[in-house]
């Protein structure tokens, strides 16, 4: 059954709550993990790893759960990623211990890493080109809304107790799973070749190795941290395995990721933009340091001079998306990535103030927004074929991710090589503005053609 236009506004909901869902559950739990702590005596790495491992589990299952979808139905996929998500949830309403509450966020991450790239390939595959910007736009526009609601729905729910922030996703993940089966097209690969597991594996362990090591480093000592048992070798095993996966994903009859993904100019283009935007954006975690630093306030207020940066980022992400339908994604990269450069810099040369503090968070969240929402996927969709659309939405995630935990990285070690402080943190974002200029050069490669209106090549269910 083709997509109409009667039925894509209920679609659209379905992808909406779907995403809000997932990215919720990143942002709800910060102001829970102190009763979290009290009640089952977590030291504070144990925190951080409740915390990061949802993270983690989001960027492994990210590819293999896109793939997946490629050869056996967004409907299938998306739903068992909703239903997984539930049974993470539940487990961590139910957990009787430390061990079952990581067990817990962890199927919770696994869960939520199929459903944004799955949503941006049911975009691909339903709507006519002409709306594909604006609906990835509000795709967008979630994770924006989800940082406002997670701290203000957590601090609602926690009048009850900490249980409640996830109690909250069991019926939302009943009714997505309901109306998933109902609405997503159904139809996968016809004669799916058999599935990549050796590539599946290595990726797996690869990303692991590489993401645990990142995470483990010290910023304040890179130099040391770098000899610990608990980052080179998670790096080496990263980087040895790279090769690897690469040479049998080249051999694979149904690869993971396929190689000739990066033998399109366009998607190599946007995978460099992805990996230098994730930096860019992870980096600002450090802002309220700075803030403090600079402005003498509080950490709570430095927390609420960003604000006006996260309202600008919700409302220019579907305007932005808008404009991708309307003048075309490479047009909208390279206005997007001008926004960046002039808010990191505004954060990196002049003396702070309120004004330049809130001026420069106001810039590059329009940057920002416009970037990660439409355009971005909008290419990948337009470079893509249908049968390999989520896979290569995944494989932007992965970039996505590789330049997020780089970002605190880079950051802490300029910071720290400058003594810290406010010359510490200028310094970080000198290098930050620096990179935002070489990704728009990069940019400049991106067609500029104005889109086509017709129908996606498949929508059916």
């Amino acid at each position: 059954m083709s997509a109409t236009q009667t039925n894509l506004k209920p679609i659209m909901a379905l992808l909406f709550i779907g995403v809000l869902m997932g990215a919720l559950d990143l942002a709800i739990i910060g102001p829970a993990l102190p009763a979290i702590q009290a009640e089952f005596g977590f030291d504070n790495r144990g925190l951080a790893w409740l915390f990061n491992l949802y993270v983690l589990a989001n960027l492994i299952g990210t590819p293999l759960l896109a793939k997946l979808s490629d050869r056996y139905g967004r409907r299938l996929i998306y739903v068992l990623s909703v239903a997984g998500f539930g049974i993470g949830s539940l487990i961590l309403v139910l957990a009787p211990s430390q061990e079952a509450l990581l067990a817990g966020r962890t199927i919770q991450g696994l869960g939520a890493s199929g459903i944004f790239p799955v949503a941006a390939a049911v975009i691909g595959d339903t709507f006519p080109k002409e709306k594909q910007g604006g609906a990835l736009g509000m795709i967008g526009a979630v994770f924006g809304l989800a940082f406002l609601l997670g701290p203000v729905l957590g601090g609602i729910l926690l009048q009850f107790s900490w249980q409640w922030l996830f109690v909250i996703n069991l019926p939302i993940a009943v009714a997505l799973i309901f109306f998933g089966w109902k609405l997503l097209p159904g139809k996968g690969a016809d004669n799916p070749a058999p599935f990549d597991w050796t590539g599946g594996i290595v990726l797996t362990v690869l990303l692991l190795g590489l993401a645990v090591g990142v995470t483990n480093l010290d910023t304040a000592d890179i130099g040391s941290s770098l000899q610990s048992t608990t980052v080179w070798p998670f790096l080496a095993v990263g980087l040895v395995l790279l090769p690897i996966f690469w040479k049998i994903e080249k051999q694979a009859a149904d690869p993971v990721i396929r190689p000739s993904f990066f033998a399109a100019k366009q998607i190599r283009l946007v995978m460099i933009i992805a990996a230098g935007i994730g930096t860019i954006e992870c980096a600002q975690v450090f802002l309220p340091a700075l803030a403090v630093a600079a402005l003498s306030v509080t950490e709570s207020t430095a927390a609420w001079l960003m604000l006006p940066g996260v309202f600008v980022m919700m409302f220019v992400s579907p305007i932005a998306g808008k404009a991708v339908d309307k003048f075309g994604a490479g047009i909208i990269v390279q206005i997007a990535l001008a926004f960046v450069v002039a808010g990191v810099f505004v954060w990196a040369v002049p003396t702070p103030t309120f004004v330049t503090f809130i001026g420069g968070g106001m810039i590059t969240g329009v940057g920002i927004a416009a970037l990660l929402g439409a355009p971005l996927r909008y290419i990948i969709i337009q470079e893509s074929t249908p049968d390999d659309r989520a896979s290569a939405q995944g494989l932007l995630n992965i970039f996505l991710a590789i330049g997020q935990l780089s970002g605190a990285a880079i950051v802490g070690a300029v910071a720290t090589s400058k003594g810290g402080g406010t010359v510490g943190y200028q310094s970080s974002f000198l290098v930050l503005g620096i990179l935002a200029v070489i990704v728009t050069v990069v940019s400049l490669g991106l067609k500029r053609n104005k889109p086509q209106t017709s129908m996606p090549a498949e929508a059916s269910s």
